[in-house]
Protein backbone atom coordinates (compact mmCIF):
# COMPACT_ATOMS: atom_id res chain seq x y z
CA UNK A 1 0.00 0.00 0.00
CA UNK A 2 1.24 3.61 -0.92
CA UNK A 3 1.64 6.16 1.76
CA UNK A 4 -0.78 8.11 0.20
CA UNK A 5 -2.96 4.97 0.66
CA UNK A 6 -2.50 4.62 3.95
CA UNK A 7 -2.96 7.95 4.83
CA UNK A 8 -6.53 7.84 3.36
CA UNK A 9 -7.23 4.56 4.65
CA UNK A 10 -6.36 5.91 8.27
CA UNK A 11 -8.74 8.86 8.25
CA UNK A 12 -11.87 6.18 7.31
CA UNK A 13 -10.89 3.91 9.98
CA UNK A 14 -11.32 6.67 12.17
CA UNK A 15 -14.91 6.32 12.49
CA UNK A 16 -18.60 8.45 11.24
CA UNK A 17 -17.69 11.90 11.43
CA UNK A 18 -20.65 14.63 11.88
CA UNK A 19 -20.23 16.59 8.31
CA UNK A 20 -18.60 16.06 4.98
CA UNK A 21 -16.74 18.69 2.69
CA UNK A 22 -16.06 17.94 -0.77
CA UNK A 23 -13.90 19.58 -2.99
CA UNK A 24 -13.32 19.47 -6.78
CA UNK A 25 -9.39 17.95 -6.21
CA UNK A 26 -5.98 17.95 -4.77
CA UNK A 27 -4.12 21.35 -5.46
CA UNK A 28 -0.60 21.53 -5.61
CA UNK A 29 -0.15 21.90 -1.64
CA UNK A 30 -2.46 18.83 -1.01
CA UNK A 31 -0.90 16.64 -4.20
CA UNK A 32 2.81 16.91 -2.33
CA UNK A 33 1.49 16.70 0.86
CA UNK A 34 -1.23 13.88 0.61
CA UNK A 35 -3.29 15.03 2.51
CA UNK A 36 -6.76 17.11 1.38
CA UNK A 37 -7.76 21.03 1.80
CA UNK A 38 -4.19 21.76 3.99
CA UNK A 39 -3.03 24.54 1.50
CA UNK A 40 -3.96 28.10 1.63
CA UNK A 41 -7.67 27.29 0.35
CA UNK A 42 -7.62 24.68 3.14
CA UNK A 43 -6.69 26.83 6.17
CA UNK A 44 -9.39 29.42 4.56
CA UNK A 45 -11.73 26.52 5.36
CA UNK A 46 -10.59 26.00 8.67
CA UNK A 47 -11.41 29.05 9.65
CA UNK A 48 -14.70 29.85 8.10
CA UNK A 49 -15.83 26.10 9.78
CA UNK A 50 -14.70 27.68 12.87
CA UNK A 51 -16.56 31.06 12.60
CA UNK A 52 -19.73 28.93 11.67
CA UNK A 53 -19.42 26.62 14.56
CA UNK A 54 -18.36 23.77 12.97
CA UNK A 55 -16.16 21.05 14.69
CA UNK A 56 -13.23 20.58 12.25
CA UNK A 57 -12.03 17.39 13.97
CA UNK A 58 -15.39 15.69 13.14
CA UNK A 59 -15.32 17.12 9.64
CA UNK A 60 -14.62 14.74 7.33
CA UNK A 61 -12.94 16.70 3.72
CA UNK A 62 -12.33 14.86 0.64
CA UNK A 63 -12.16 15.62 -2.91
CA UNK A 64 -14.48 14.55 -6.12
CA UNK A 65 -10.93 13.96 -8.14
CA UNK A 66 -8.44 12.40 -6.32
CA UNK A 67 -5.27 13.54 -8.62
CA UNK A 68 -3.99 16.81 -9.04
CA UNK A 69 -4.62 17.95 -12.77
CA UNK A 70 -2.26 20.41 -13.73
CA UNK A 71 -0.56 22.50 -16.47
CA UNK A 72 2.78 23.23 -15.79
CA UNK A 73 3.86 27.43 -15.90
CA UNK A 74 7.02 27.88 -15.46
CA UNK A 75 8.07 26.40 -12.17
CA UNK A 76 4.38 26.44 -11.27
CA UNK A 77 1.93 23.44 -10.92
CA UNK A 78 -1.48 25.41 -11.86
CA UNK A 79 -4.61 23.79 -11.66
CA UNK A 80 -6.45 22.56 -15.00
CA UNK A 81 -10.33 21.78 -13.81
CA UNK A 82 -11.28 17.94 -14.08
CA UNK A 83 -13.01 16.58 -17.10
CA UNK A 84 -16.06 14.44 -16.63
CA UNK A 85 -14.42 10.81 -17.35
CA UNK A 86 -11.81 12.26 -14.09
CA UNK A 87 -14.92 12.36 -12.14
CA UNK A 88 -16.60 9.15 -13.31
CA UNK A 89 -13.15 7.77 -12.89
CA UNK A 90 -12.79 8.75 -9.03
CA UNK A 91 -16.70 8.69 -8.16
CA UNK A 92 -16.59 4.99 -7.19
CA UNK A 93 -13.82 6.12 -4.34
CA UNK A 94 -16.42 9.06 -3.27
CA UNK A 95 -19.25 6.68 -3.14
CA UNK A 96 -16.89 4.32 -1.00
CA UNK A 97 -15.67 6.86 1.38
CA UNK A 98 -19.45 7.92 1.85
CA UNK A 99 -20.69 4.88 3.11
CA UNK A 100 -17.55 4.70 5.23
CA UNK A 101 -17.67 7.46 6.93
CA UNK A 102 -21.87 7.99 6.85
CA UNK A 103 -22.06 11.77 7.37
CA UNK A 104 -25.21 13.23 8.42
CA UNK A 105 -24.23 16.67 6.52
CA UNK A 106 -22.90 16.78 2.79
CA UNK A 107 -21.34 20.25 1.88
CA UNK A 108 -20.45 20.46 -1.78
CA UNK A 109 -17.45 22.77 -2.17
CA UNK A 110 -17.64 24.33 -5.98
CA UNK A 111 -19.45 23.40 -9.10
CA UNK A 112 -17.60 20.47 -9.92
CA UNK A 113 -18.53 18.64 -6.55
CA UNK A 114 -21.70 19.94 -6.57
CA UNK A 115 -22.24 19.03 -9.72
CA UNK A 116 -20.71 15.14 -8.91
CA UNK A 117 -22.91 15.01 -6.26
CA UNK A 118 -26.10 16.43 -7.39
CA UNK A 119 -26.40 16.11 -11.14
CA UNK A 120 -24.96 17.88 -14.21
CA UNK A 121 -27.88 20.74 -14.06
CA UNK A 122 -26.99 22.28 -10.53
CA UNK A 123 -25.74 25.52 -10.37
CA UNK A 124 -24.07 27.30 -7.29
CA UNK A 125 -24.51 30.93 -8.38
CA UNK A 126 -28.21 29.84 -8.26
CA UNK A 127 -28.86 27.22 -5.66
CA UNK A 128 -25.80 28.08 -3.35
CA UNK A 129 -27.22 27.47 0.10
CA UNK A 130 -30.01 25.78 -0.23
CA UNK A 131 -31.06 22.50 1.49
CA UNK A 132 -30.60 19.86 -1.80
CA UNK A 133 -32.27 16.21 -1.61
CA UNK A 134 -28.91 13.77 -1.25
CA UNK A 135 -29.13 9.90 -1.32
CA UNK A 136 -25.81 10.03 1.17
CA UNK A 137 -26.58 11.88 4.16
CA UNK A 138 -29.88 13.71 5.45
CA UNK A 139 -28.99 17.18 4.63
CA UNK A 140 -26.60 18.28 1.60
CA UNK A 141 -26.42 21.72 0.30
CA UNK A 142 -23.80 23.10 -2.12
CA UNK A 143 -21.57 26.33 -1.75
CA UNK A 144 -18.23 28.10 -3.44
CA UNK A 145 -14.98 26.29 -3.28
CA UNK A 146 -12.77 28.43 -0.70
CA UNK A 147 -10.28 28.83 -3.57
CA UNK A 148 -12.89 31.24 -5.50
CA UNK A 149 -12.72 33.80 -1.94
CA UNK A 150 -9.14 33.39 -2.60
CA UNK A 151 -9.16 34.49 -5.82
CA UNK A 152 -11.91 37.63 -5.44
CA UNK A 153 -10.48 40.72 -7.15
CA UNK A 154 -10.54 42.66 -4.24
CA UNK A 155 -10.08 42.58 -0.51
CA UNK A 156 -14.23 44.18 -0.21
CA UNK A 157 -14.98 41.45 -2.52
CA UNK A 158 -13.48 39.04 -0.55
CA UNK A 159 -14.44 39.79 2.95
CA UNK A 160 -18.30 39.91 1.56
CA UNK A 161 -17.72 36.34 0.22
CA UNK A 162 -16.12 34.95 2.99
CA UNK A 163 -19.49 36.16 4.87
CA UNK A 164 -21.53 34.55 2.41
CA UNK A 165 -19.43 31.07 2.66
CA UNK A 166 -19.76 31.41 6.22
CA UNK A 167 -23.42 32.13 5.77
CA UNK A 168 -23.77 28.65 4.46
CA UNK A 169 -21.74 26.76 7.02
CA UNK A 170 -23.95 28.06 9.34
CA UNK A 171 -26.96 26.48 7.87
CA UNK A 172 -24.96 23.17 7.97
CA UNK A 173 -23.98 23.82 11.27
CA UNK A 174 -27.68 24.61 12.19
CA UNK A 175 -28.82 21.40 10.81
CA UNK A 176 -25.86 19.08 12.10
CA UNK A 177 -27.55 20.51 16.11
CA UNK A 178 -31.01 19.10 14.77
CA UNK A 179 -30.47 16.07 13.53
CA UNK A 180 -30.09 12.61 15.16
Amino acid sequence: MSPASERHSDRLRRGARDSRGVGEQPGDVEDRAGHPFVGPAGKLLDRCLVEAGIDRSRTYVTNVVKHFKWVPRGPRRIHSKPVSVEIEACFPWLEAEIAAVKPRVIVALGATAAQALFGRAFRVSKDRGRAVPSRWASYALATVHPSALLRAPDEETRHREIERFVGDLRRAAATLSRCP
